[in-house]
């Protein structure tokens, strides 16, 4: 979403870098490029100003360290003021009280609140945590209910059985009984939207705020509406008094205003995003993290949590045993390729590496995920045995696997070549010593 962003920062800082020492004649150049780039970006211009004129105020004058540059210098001012315009600190769910602790998901109809309201419940439940109960407090969406229904079995989640006849407030009330009897403590509530905010939508959630006393109240945002997104947040706070907000479809190409804008304007933090489509892609917000994303450093922290929980610990140190004894597989080479890909996207992958965001446009390095699938195909295509042993692929087997995987037998042979490449490198590595432990030093998996 920061794509151009970011690109347009990095270009700013840039110029800084030549510079021997911050004056405010650079310094108000670059403020004037950066006001351009966040203003384009659609971030609320009062916001913007605010924004510039707190860098600046901190820029000039700066005592510029000897070990750093002026341009870095303003980075780090410009990454702090990022930080703090986002947040400052993570802040999570709120679940006070004695339990169930309800939860109520509102938004504009289209904002992906009821796929929200399931890939938070995956992600209360991972590690066994919580035990959330999903409501279909929607009545008058059609499909809203059976829509909800479905994603609570995809997820493994108890659901209310609501009925497009019953009263929300009433689903809502019964629901917290319901999820006391079977025993779940996150009573997680998916309300009415609306394709614009409008009164009988406000009268019904503030009953429905009134009958369960939430715990907390979500507001979720399409972060591609831009602008929007603030004045919606603005008008659902002014009514609800929210307790944070849910930005979706991060992952879009959206300019990304509305996620610089939302905390500053309703003074509430954004809470979780949603990067994707499956119901995995769903993190917390680190505005450091994100501070750090949009200027280009990466998020190694984020990459490394999505890591751990992606990767068994008893498939790494196998993975490792494998390594030093030079016995790597097509097989294995199969399963990090499969474990990568449950980690997300190859773009976002690479995005939370320091450095990767300035290589962006490079073809050499652009990732393929067409590319990923056709390699899986390729090795399903194999018999256990070829697995194993990848020596014994003459040219009949070759052109046997390609037709069977639809491929040529050249994308069969790159294959090969490309494993045979990686698996001596992995021979090189393997000799200059142990690996260091996993989540601290080292990724499980060659990038």
């Amino acid at each position: 979403m920061f794509d151009t962003l970011t690109e347009r920062l990095n270009t700013v800082f840039k110029k800084l870098k030549g510079q021997g020492k911050i004056t405010e004649e650079n310094v108000r150049d670059a403020m004037r490029q950066i006001r351009l780039s966040l203003l384009e970006a659609d971030v609320n211009y009062k916001v913007v100003k605010s924004f510039v004129s707190s860098v600046q105020e901190k820029a000039v004058g700066v005592e510029v360290l000897s070990s750093i540059t002026p341009g870095q210098q303003i980075v780090k001012i410009v990454h702090d003021e990022l930080v703090k315009l986002l947040g400052s600190t993570h802040t999570q769910l709120t679940l006070s009280g004695t339990p169930p602790f309800p939860v109520l998901l509102v938004g504009l109809q289209g904002s992906g609140k009821t796929t929200t309201i399931a890939k938070l419940a995956y992600m209360l439940k991972k590690g066994g945590k919580h035990h959330p109960y999903l409501v279909p407090a929607d009545v008058r969406r059609p499909a809203a209910i059976d829509q909800l229904m479905t994603l609570a079995k995809q997820v493994d989640v108890p659901c209310y059985p609501s009925k497009t006849s019953d009263n929300p407030v009433k689903i809502s009330k019964n629901a917290v009984k319901e999820a006391i009897r079977i025993g779940c403590d996150v009573l997680l509530i998916d309300t009415a939207g609306r394709l614009q905010i409008d009164e009988p939508l406000m009268d019904e959630l503030q009953k429905i705020k009134k009958t369960v006393s939430p715990s907390d109240i979500l507001l979720v945002v399409d972060a591609m509406t831009g602008q929007e997104a603030v004045k919606v947040a603005e008008a659902f706070n002014d009514r609800l008094d929210l307790g944070g907000v849910i930005l979706t479809k991060l992952d879009g190409d959206a300019r990304g205003g509305a996620a610089l804008s939302i905390k500053a304007v309703i003074s509430r933090p954004i809470k979780f995003v949603g990067i994707g489509e499956k119901i995995g892609d769903f993190e917390p917000f680190h505005p450091d993290r994100m501070a750090s994303r949009i200027l280009g450093m990466g998020d190694v922290l984020t990459l490394v949590e999505k890591a751990q929980e992606t990767f068994d610990q008893k498939q790494v140190d196998k993975f490792e045993k494998k390594l030093k004894k030079n016995s790597f597989t097509l097989e294995d080479f199969r399963g990090q390729l499969q474990q990568i890909r449950k980690m997300g996207s190859l773009d976002s992958i690479l995005s939370m590496i320091p450095g990767m965001q300035k290589l962006k446009g490079n073809q050499a390095i652009q990732p393929d995920e067409g590319e990923l699938v056709k390699i899986e195909a390729i090795i399903n295509s194999m018999t256990r045995k070829e697995r194993l042993n990848h020596t014994i692929i003459n040219g009949s087997r070759r052109k046997r696997i390609a037709r069977g995987s639809g491929t040529t037998v050249q994308d069969v042979n790159n294959l090969l070549k490309r494993y045979v490449q990686a698996k001596k490198m992995m021979k090189r590595f393997s000799k200059l010593g142990k690996r260091k432990s996993f989540g601290k030093e080292s990724l499980p998996f060659p990038m």
